[in-house]
């Protein structure tokens, strides 16, 4: 089983191959893939897509025109791709407010490219300075940011949510990064005695221990969300996860069975296989590497979801719902 390919980089590549085809008629499939960084398969199930998309009232004249021959590329009829964008006042504000965003990540260049462009863009919709934009904080958020800069040791107190466990622990922050709306603290955790993502606003209490950790020397490559190894529990449980999660081996996979209308699941969460069966339901294999973040998925999708293998996390659903009644009735488990 192949995994499903994600809509929002699958969108975006098919968006900037059309204009890429149009300046290079005849194009190879592998250039194209080359340059793309995807597989000529999935290059190949990106350029049937255009088939279907055009612009209004999408009659044979108004679609795009894809040919390939002898493993090469053209396309036709999609010569808007190269003029101006045309925005309306509310397309631009949205733009604007995204483009802020990314400017108030740490790290962003104020006075780069993209603040420039900003700055323009503000003037011709007329936002001017008006427009504020705040990508949330957290309380420990400037606490573990000092810490990280001075390669400091700190003391956290963390919850976690696949656990469902308050812990304290010793950790050595590397960075903090902001991506897919929250605040992640990149560090060694020298009670799991390996690299861990904390969420930071599950941080209770940041307690500086005076002690400095020696840094890593070479680019951070970690700034986009990437980690080697993280905490599902810490990481991939609000429906945000892209590749912030990273599946370690010994992280148990569980096969899921999904009804048709479940399958925002695939979009959702990391899966390592995803298949449709002939009713339309899914046959998915999801990592799991807390018990705890399953149940609560499988709470919430109740009778569209059925766990097939492992055989002993077949009743995870059952049991976690008969905790739950059981404490609603205020009666043990």
């Amino acid at each position: 089983m192949s995994p499903r390919p994600l809509v929002g980089p699958r969108l975006k590549r098919v968006l900037a191959l059309v204009p890429y085809i149009a300046d290079h008629p005849g194009v190879s499939l592998e250039e194209l893939a080359s340059r793309f960084e995807v597989p000529i398969r999935d290059l190949e199930h990106d350029l049937e897509l255009l088939w279907y998309c055009g612009l209004p009232p999408y009659t044979a004249d108004r679609l795009i025109d894809l040919e390939i021959v002898d493993g090469h590329v053209s396309v036709r009829f999609a010569e808007y791709f190269a003029r101006p964008l045309r925005l309306t006042a509310a397309e631009g504000l949205s733009l604007l407010a995204a483009g802020r965003a990314l400017l108030a990540v740490p790290g962003a260049d104020p006075d780069g490219a993209l603040a420039t462009a900003l700055d323009k863009l503000a003037r011709v919709v007329g936002a001017g300075a008006g427009l504020a934009v705040d990508v949330g904080g957290a309380p420990h958020l400037e606490a573990l940011r000092r810490a990280a800069e001075a390669g400091e040791q700190v003391e956290i107190d963390y919850y976690s949510f696949g656990r469902d466990a308050l812990t304290t622990r010793i950790v050595d922050p590397r960075s903090v990064f902001h991506a897919f709306g929250q605040w992640y603290v990149d560090a060694y955790c020298h009670q799991a005695e390996a690299d861990r993502l904390f969420r930071v606003d599950r941080v209770g209490a940041v307690r500086p221990l005076g002690t400095h950790f020696e840094r890593a020397t070479g680019p951070d490559d970690r700034s986009d969300g990437q980690s080697d190894q993280s905490d599902q529990s810490d990481s991939s449980d609000d429906a945000v996860t892209g590749p912030v999660f990273r599946p370690r081996p010994e992280d148990t996979r569980v096969t899921v069975r999904l009804a048709p209308d479940a399958d925002w699941v695939l979009e959702a969460y990391p899966t390592e296989g995803a298949r449709q069966e002939r009713d339309g339901s899914w046959r998915v294999v999801l990592v799991a590497s807390e018990r705890a973040w399953l149940e609560r998925l499988l709470l919430r999708l109740g009778p569209a979801a059925e766990v097939l293998d492992p055989p002993e996390w077949r009743a995870a659903a059952a049991a976690a719902a008969r905790r739950v009644l059981a404490r609603y009735r205020g009666t043990p488990a």
